[in-house]
This record gives structure tokens, C-alpha cells and sequence, in this order.
């Protein structure tokens, strides 16, 4: 049996039998007062300026870097690396609170997050540790770079090589579709070192400086998440430290494999918290407009589609919170994490659109947020994972790699 306490104002439940799996998702006084402070930063100083980001193309630097010495960014890096050490369940949390005045700025926080992780785990500390730090202080900007013109979904087969010279690897190729590629101070770059036959086992990751380097990019133009953009980036002999491979030669796939299973959880609560908003956003709406001389949540045909999005949202997030937990207890987690990251980005999507259609004409203008928070969505359903591949993942755990078709 597995009892949930979801309430964050309640005290944590008292021991059950040994029976039950209890899952608590209530939070210490220490861990609300942050989440709390998150809130009211991202609906202060996020929110209002959620447009004017968008139309600038980039991130308020000085912004971030608010966000930084607030401590709200690499909540769940260690501590030795300068991160608050939490669990991934307040990460996720975090990430709502911060999704929900922009959610582009939370996927900063996600990929902070990500790239963190990373590098905490398979760098050379003396290395990596000046560059986390930047990040949770909110000074670097991190990318992450995997896409290839000639690979997207199959990043088993890249072909940027990195080919090792003295106390040097030298980089070539290129890479596309990488997110805050013109903006970002560094790169984990994933390289192939070994041959095209071995796959995903001759792959690796360097972590690649970017300021003052040769690396050059160029700026895709997007329907959404423009304050983050997209670019390709060129490789042309790019060399980089042997010290900066981080982990060993053929160990990148695993590492970003095995750090995707958490980011999508949060990648999942950022589209959800978009979605909340909305939804909550337009309860009200629909009690105070009127129509017919009533107001317009006394008619089902507005009220039920609004309630229906609510209950998926509500479901979806508590997936969300599940998967995190299953992750804090070290427990296998591969399978909800893709769950979340299909349905979480197309019903988020799906929720807004109605909110926009229950605002009618005034939700379609500009001078409403709908429109912009479907365009930003709907990034998510294709990027860190299509739906069709995190289905095929979810197949893959439940039936057998080798009893689903590729």
C-alpha cells in the first residue's frame, strides 16, 4: 500500500505499519521558507518581465545572477561544490516555483541542474568545481551539447570526433539545436573517441570553455523559448585540456543518459507549473466575466474542459513528485521519468490552449501571456526527448528491449 502526503503544511506522517510505503512529500520549515521565497522572487521580479525577455532573445544576466546569491539555483548539487545539498524533491519544487513566472528562466535552473550533476559525479574536482560554482552563483551559464545535424533522437551515433594529441583532445564537427548556445560560458560537449561501430560505447564528454575560445556559433530562429534560443556550434580544431574529459574515454552516453532520468522529472513540473498558472488564472476569469447575464463558470461547456485540465495537471504533477522521491530514495526511476516528460509537455500544452480559447479573443492578442506559453510549451514536446522515444523507453522497462520494436 503507498500513502501520499502531498500537504506542505502539514507535519511529516507519523510511522505506519510495516506494510505501507509511505511516500511524504511534506517539507521542513527550512524547505518551505525557500520554496515560499522562490514564489514570490518568480512573481515579483520573473513575471512581469516574461515578455520583455522574450522579445530581448536572452536572459537578464544581472537577473540570474540575483537568482544566484539568493541560493535558488543547483539546490541539489552538493554542498562541497557550493550547492544547498537538498533532496529532488525541493529541486522539483523549486523548479515549479520558478517555472511559474518563466518558464524559460526555470530551464535554466533545469539544465544548471543537469549539467551539475555531471559534472559533480564523473569530473576532476580541481577542474570542474570553479565552473559549478559559477553556475549555482548564477555567473555561468552552461549548454549542453548533443544534437548533430545527422542525429537527433539516436545520440548513439554522433560523429563530432575528439581525438587525443599529446595532453590535448581536439575537437571537430558540429553541432545543432543546442539550447543557450549563443549565450553560454561553457559546454559539455558530447565527442566521439572511439570508433562509429562501437556506438554509444565511443562516446565522451568534454567540458569545453567557451569564453574567448574558437568555437563559433550561429542563432536558429524559433516559434518559442527565444530568451533561451537555439544555435549550431562549429568545431573546428578546438583544442581542450585532457584534464577537462570529464569522466573516462566512452563514459559520456551513460552520464547523460543516467542524468536524464532526473532533469525530465523537472523538465515535467516546468511545463506543469505553466499549465497551474493558467488554470488558476482563468478559475478566476470565469467567475467574474459574464455572459448572458451570467458569469460564465454557470455554464458546463466552460467549466468542465477547465476542470478536466485541472484534475490531468494535478495528476500529472503528483507523477512528477513520484519519480523525484523514487530518485531520493535510490530507487530505479527510469521508467516514470519518461512517463512524465511525454505527457507533461502535451497536456500542459493542451491545458493552456484552453485557458486561452475561455479568454476569447483577449487570450489570443499578445496582451495576455497564452500565446507565448503555448509557443514555449510546445518546444519541450521535441526537445530532451521526443514523445515517440520516451514511449518506446517506457516500453523498453516494461516489456524487454528485445520484445518492442525499434
Amino acid at each position: 500500500m503507498i500513502l501520499c502526503n502531498v500537504s506542505q503544511d502539514e507535519p511529516r506522517s507519523a510511522a505506519r505499519t510495516s506494510g505501507e510505503t509511505v511516500i511524504d512529500f511534506a517539507l521542513t520549515a527550512e524547505q518551505q521558507e525557500l520554496v515560499d521565497s522562490v514564489r514570490r522572487f518568480s512573481r515579483r521580479r520573473l513575471a512581469p518581465a516574461y515578455a520583455q525577455r522574450e522579445a530581448e532573445g536572452a536572459f537578464h544576466r544581472p537577473t540570474v545572477a540575483q537568482m544566484g546569491s539568493l541560493g535558488f539555483l543547483g539546490v541539489d548539487l552538493p554542498e562541497s561544490f557550493g550547492g544547498l545539498g537538498l533532496d529532488g524533491v525541493t529541486s522539483g519544487l523549486v523548479t515549479e516555483a520558478l517555472c511559474a513566472g518563466d518558464m524559460n528562466v526555470g530551464y535554466l535552473s533545469v539544465n544548471i541542474s543537469l549539467c551539475g550533476q555531471i559534472l559533480c559525479r564523473y569530473g576532476r574536482p580541481d577542474v570542474v568545481e570553479p565552473w559549478v560554482r559559477e553556475m549555482i552563483a548564477g555567473t555561468a551559464i552552461p549548454s549542453i551539447a548533443i544534437t548533430e545535424p545527422t542525429t537527433g533522437s539516436d545520440a548513439g551515433d554522433l560523429v563530432l570526433s575528439a581525438r587525443r594529441d599529446g595532453e590535448e583532445y581536439v575537437l571537430n564537427g558540429e553541432k545543432t539545436s543546442i539550447s543557450m548556445a549563443g549565450q553560454s560560458d561553457f559546454s559539455l560537449v558530447f565527442a566521439r573517441t572511439g570508433s562509429k561501430e562501437s556506438r554509444a560505447r565511443g562516446i565522451s564528454v568534454f567540458l569545453v570553455p567557451l569564453r574567448g575560445s574558437n568555437v563559433t556559433t550561429t542563432p536558429i530562429r524559433d516559434h518559442g523559448n527565444r530568451s533561451i534560443g537555439r544555435g549550431s556550434m562549429f568545431f573546428d580544431d578546438v583544442r581542450v585540456p585532457a584534464s577537462h574529459l570529464v569522466g573516462e574515454e566512452g563514459q559520456g552516453f551513460t552520464a547523460v543518459m543516467q542524468g536524464f532520468d532526473h532533469s525530465r522529472a523537472l523538465l515535467a513540473l516546468q511545463c506543469l507549473a505553466v499549465a497551474r498558472v493558467s488554470i488558476d488564472e482563468t478559475w478566476q476569469h470565469v467567475t467574474q466575466r459574464e455572459a448572458f447575464g451570467k458569469a460564465l463558470s454557470t455554464f458546463q461547456g466552460v467549466t468542465f474542459p477547465l476542470a478536466e485540465a485541472d484534475t490531468m495537471v494535478t495528476a500529472a504533477r503528483l507523477l512528477c513528485l513520484h519519480t523525484l522521491w523514487l530518485r531520493d530514495q535510490g530507487l530505479p526511476h527510469t521508467t516514470e521519468s519518461a512517463m512524465a516528460k511525454w505527457w507533461a509537455p502535451k497536456l500542459a500544452y493542451d491545458a493552456v490552449n484552453t485557458c486561452l480559447l475561455l479568454h476569447g479573443h483577449a487570450g489570443y492578442s499578445q496582451d495576455l501571456p497564452y500565446e507565448q506559453r503555448m509557443r514555449d510549451l510546445l518546444g519541450l514536446q521535441i526537445g530532451e526527448g521526443t514523445s515517440q522515444i520516451m514511449k518506446l523507453v517506457v516500453a523498453r522497462q516494461r516489456a524487454g528491449r528485445g520484445l518492442v520494436p525499434n
